[in-house]
């Protein structure tokens, strides 16, 4: 029996893919903050936590709708999913 999964376009694809958007600004910004603040310890806190909320939600959509990334940085299923569409910034 084929495993069925969720596809791109239902409303948890998109609201997933929101909250990762989110949480990727608030860390490039912490990132900036903290190149110029690195003994922030609050900053680096905040950093952790949100990184360590990302690499959860990240595994959460990509085991339900594929890849985020490719060149090794995510997991692929069987076939080769990359070649799939669409590619989470074609949404």
């Amino acid at each position: 029996m084929e495993e069925v999964r969720p596809k791109p376009g239902d409303p948890r694809y998109y609201e997933l893919l929101e909250q990762l958007q989110a949480i990727d600004f608030v860390l490039l910004e912490l990132n900036l903050f903290l190149n110029t603040h690195p003994n922030d310890l609050k900053s680096i806190e905040q950093y952790n936590k949100l990184a360590q909320e990302r690499m959860i939600l990240a595994r959460q959509f990509q085991d339900l709708y594929g890849p985020l990334m490719n060149f090794g940085h995510s997991y692929t299923r069987y076939p080769f999913q990359w070649s799939e569409t669409p590619w989470p910034w074609q949404v």
